[in-house]
């Protein structure tokens, strides 16, 4: 079975600890970093415990069995699981995670990409709402400054033939994508956030008030919001080529169709169709899938936008179908892409401090709230128009590129 060099992982690390922790910054010695991963990814598990150790920082391992059969855990929790045990939250053990860590880097690696495909939904978006607390503890530390996260891929033969892809190609993908191929990769990725920043400080000073995205497949506005600005080039995701922010909710009128596929929870979502009413989706489709899909919806606030995307083509190396939210949320290709996704809003796309902001504080200026963050994606051609303060209306985004 093919795998990287050593010397790819060891820069694939480099790129997560020296350039995705700490807002582009890298890690600093005696910071403390929690690493998720599964087994299929332990040759990265291993060059990241590595580097780790080279940088300074302490580790704290959660290295996860993979869910195959015949020990697929995720659905047989799922299957066997009484309510008392779905509804447990390790309260203590959880919030003391949530104190110790620094960062937290997220490896996705996934043996079978359906794992959960037959599982009964309702239990999988409980359990959802029951886990929240940990992510709310981690987005409040956020937001004071005191935390960052990153994800990234690593393939198995199950994602790379979801994809339609050998191994190998799949990988080609990745070590493109990740700019692994280049000698020197936290260099390269600094300047592509350099490239996001300023667009992203373009379309921050703009005042836009309105958003208008049309195509065969979508004719839909997105309120803005007051106090909000444009984000990308973090650190956050490996890779990332997306300029994005999370728009006032209760402005989201209109209908959307999606052409790529989701894969969410364990099982595969297709021919999303979502339409929008004062801020709200009132009517949702899938051509597979359905019940999972309308199943998260009804999640308290994943019946509402958290984010608007946009990539620009120029910009990805990503140009294939990955199969992966992570990659296919930033696809370049012949149109780029246009995001949206449901649920939870981030605070970051707030203009001032966000560890200032109270609950009624978010409510007040839009900002969605939910344990679901879903993105939902599509690559094919779009035109966003945007609409100024003062009446004005220009085009930001055509053909898969910025135009501003």
């Amino acid at each position: 079975m093919y795998q990287p060099s050593d010397r790819t992982l060891q820069k694939y690390a480099q790129v997560l600890v020296r350039y995705a922790l700490n807002s582009g910054a890298g890690v600093k010695k005696g910071e403390v970093v929690r690493v998720t991963a599964s087994e299929s990814a332990k040759p990265l598990y291993f060059a990241l415990f590595k580097e780790l150790l080279s940088s300074g920082a302490q580790m704290i391992a959660d290295f996860r069995p993979d869910d195959v059969a015949p020990y697929n855990f995720s659905r047989t929790f799922f299957e066997q699981a009484d309510d008392h045990q779905i509804d447990y939250f390790p309260r203590k053990y959880l919030k003391g995670i949530a104190e110790e860590i620094d960062h937290n880097i997220m490896i996705l690696s996934e043996a079978d990409k359906q794992a959960l495909k037959g599982t009964e939904p309702g239990k999988i978006m409980r359990r959802g709402e029951v886990m929240r607390p940990l992510s709310d503890w981690l987005r409040k530390k956020e937001n004071q400054g005191r935390f960052t996260w990153t994800l990234a891929l690593y393939p198995t033969p199950a994602m790379a033939e979801e994809a339609g892809l050998s191994l190998k190609e799949y990988w080609r993908e990745v070590i493109r994508a990740c700019y692994l191929d280049k000698k020197d990769p936290v260099a390269e990725w600094k300047k592509v956030g350099s490239s996001i920043e300023e667009m992203r400080e373009k379309l921050s000073n703009m005042p836009i008030e309105w958003l208008h995205i049309e195509g065969q497949d979508v004719d839909l506005w997105i309120k803005l919001g007051e106090q909000r600005r444009w984000m990308g080039g973090s650190g956050r995701n490996i890779p990332s080529f997306e300029v994005f922010t999370s728009p006032d909710w209760r402005g989201t009128e209109g209908w959307i169709r999606f052409n790529q596929p989701l894969y969410r929870y364990g099982n595969l979502i297709k021919g999303i169709e979502l339409e929008f009413e004062n801020g709200k989706v009132v009517s949702s489709r899938a051509s597979q899938n359905q019940e999972l899909l309308r199943k998260m919806i009804n999640t308290p606030g994943a019946d509402k936008v958290g984010e608007f995307s946009l990539t620009d083509k120029r910009l990805s190396r990503i140009k294939k179908f990955m199969a992966e939210t992570l990659f296919d949320e930033n696809v370049g290709g012949s149109q780029g892409n246009t995001h949206i996704a449901l649920g939870k809003s981030y605070s970051d796309a707030y203009t001032g401090d966000p560890a200032k902001m109270k609950k009624s504080d978010w409510q007040k200026l839009g900002f969605n709230d939910s344990s679901v963050h879903t993105d939902i994606m599509s690559t094919t051609r779009r035109r966003v128009t945007a609409t100024m303060s003062d009446g004005r209306e220009e085009v930001i985004y055509e053909n898969g590129k910025f135009t501003v």
